[in-house]
């Protein structure tokens, strides 16, 4: 690999500022156009040359981060569970965390699905590879050990039934979420927060 494949194209990357991406960044910066890519619309183009494009480098610099559109697919999905764990942990923490912040985690869920649909559709249609995993790569995890975190605090008679009671939980809020996307339910806020209350806070 050369090191003009490896530089900043200046003529694509005109509009940026001068220094605001390092080669470090490279795969950061990737990851994020592609995340906005899959915000503008079901025909957004996801191949590497196309997000090369965006980010101003020349498509075989990005093979040392992406071997392949699988691999940019898996790391996607990844970032998008990252950021759907990211957002319920900020609503269990504002919601001062307890049955109150389980609820608001199952309500975040349904929110981020609601506002990222593309982001969300990805991150539950793609396997997680062997070899993300073998890199540690998981962003799914942090949301799951959130809801398992969130039956121990906020269901605590459900604690000798945990991985049960969370994949429960967890069915609910996906199932809806679903529903949502697909259109079979109008999204309502105030809707959302009464059916997840029935698992996530209120009916023991």
């Amino acid at each position: 690999m050369s090191d003009q494949d490896n530089s900043v194209n200046m003529e694509n990357a005109g509009a940026k500022s001068s220094g605001a991406y390092h080669h470090g960044d490279l795969r950061a910066a990737v990851i994020a156009a592609g995340v906005k890519r899959l915000e503008e619309g079901d025909g957004a183009e996801l191949g590497l040359r196309a997000l090369a494009r965006d980010v101003g480098v020349s498509a075989t610099a990005l093979y040392r981060h992406f071997p392949d559109k699988e691999a940019l697919l898996d790391a996607l999905a990844d970032e998008g569970l990252r950021r759907l764990g990211a957002q319920q942990a900020q609503a269990w923490l504002k919601a001062g965390g307890g049955r109150a912040g389980f609820l608001a985690t199952g309500v975040a869920y349904v929110r981020f699905a609601h506002e990222e649909p593309a982001v969300f559709r990805l991150s539950f249609t793609r396997q997680m590879s062997q070899r993300a995993r073998d890199e540690g790569s998981d962003g799914g995890e942090v949301a799951y050990n959130l809801l398992r975190a969130g039956v121990a605090q906020g269901l605590p008679h459900l604690e000798d039934n945990a991985d049960a009671a969370a994949l429960h939980a967890w069915s609910l809020v996906h199932g809806l979420a679903m529903l949502i996307l697909d259109r079979r339910v109008e999204w309502d806020e105030a809707m959302v927060e009464e059916v997840v209350g029935m698992t996530f806070g209120g009916i023991d």
